[in-house]
């Protein structure tokens, strides 16, 4: 018989959907459910439900709770010596939050190291541009403060990383294995093409940019599927979507380092700054954005560039750390 591996069934965003759907926090997904019934041998929710029913089905657990105490309890075991004293469950109540606590830690393992090997490549503030080569030949760049996480058999039976962060893809052409990339709101599909891809860590959102061939991107929680071809970019964000032709031609300068202008304002320049070399850049009078900029800027210092922009328009600054604040003279 072969072993069914849970981890390579559902998505990370797909757990939080079905957990949120068990715990009835959220609408039922008839898709995902069916999906997940159909692998579960042990009818684990058809149990979970049972047992609530039984104990009057008037209590709801605190799912968080229990999910903390699980976790806990997998990070820093310890040995009981004697039966805690059960107080407020009654027998039925309290076999239905065992039964809940088996469900969670047995997720919990299946989700992390302790039964799918997984590797983690994660960058820092100061590392961009920091180049993963995997098993099937993609090569994968990270920008800054990214985390990439992909299993150790990668290649073998699936090709699927998840990603937080932005990155930029060169995917090996496999086309009876297809690439999947766990995306925050959004699951991404390809065969064999390059683009880029940020999830923003705080809200999930998502942003796809493709710049050779095309991709498929299944929108969590929305059945329908969207090809997005060469040259355009998608967003997610809050509950917004938008499909637009794109018209920055520094979109991934923070890959190349080269940023090109032709008669740009310093507002724009400055955005791009922070988002390729990390500089955060501030006026003390908001005209100084107003001025236009008609240069390259190809790799260098951040010195350099912050000596350029003050020569050009007659500014001085002062300086901490990444941090540069710029006064007209």
């Amino acid at each position: 018989m072969k072993t069914i591996n849970y981890n390579e069934l559902f998505t990370d965003a797909e757990w939080a959907k079905l957990a949120s759907v068990f715990a009835g926090e959220s609408l039922e997904n008839s898709e995902l459910v069916e999906r997940f019934n159909a692998n579960d041998h042990c009818r684990t929710r058809d149990k979970w439900q049972e047992m609530y029913k039984r104990s009057g089905g008037n209590d709801k657990i605190d799912v968080d709770n229990a999910w903390s105490k699980v976790s806990l309890w997998i990070d820093n075991p310890v040995s009981v010596t004697k039966p805690a004293r059960i107080k407020r469950f009654s027998v039925y109540k309290f076999a239905a939050v065992i039964l809940l606590l088996i469900s969670v830690a047995t997720f919990y393992l299946i989700k992390t190291d302790v039964f799918s090997n997984k590797i983690i490549v994660s960058t820092n503030a100061d590392q961009k541009n920091i180049l993963i080569t995997l098993p099937d030949g993609s090569n994968i760049h990270l920008n800054r403060n990214t985390t990439l996480t992909y299993a150790k058999n990668f290649g073998k039976t699936q090709r699927h990383v998840l990603l937080n962060g932005e990155a930029f893809f060169e995917i090996a052409a496999d086309a009876s294995n297809p690439f999947t990339i766990d995306a925050g709101k959004a699951i991404i599909k390809v065969v064999g093409t390059s683009f880029n891809v940020i999830v923003y860590n705080e809200t999930n959102d998502v942003e796809v940019f493709v710049k050779t061939g095309k991709v498929i991107i299944s929108e969590f929680g929305n059945n329908e599927s969207l090809e997005l071809n060469q040259g355009f970019v998608w967003k997610s964000i809050s509950d917004e979507t938008e499909k637009t032709v794109n018209d920055n031609p520094n979109y991934l300068s923070w890959q190349t380092g080269t940023l090109i202008y032709n008669n740009e304002t310093l507002d724009v320049v400055f955005n791009d700054l922070k988002r390729v070399y990390d500089m955060d850049i501030t006026v003390e009078d908001k005209l100084i954005l107003e001025n236009r900029w008609n240069s390259s800027l190809d790799n260098q210092s951040r010195e350099t560039i912050i000596q350029l922009i003050c020569i050009s328009f007659d500014l001085s600054y002062s300086q901490n750390g990444n941090k540069y604040h710029l006064v007209k003279k």
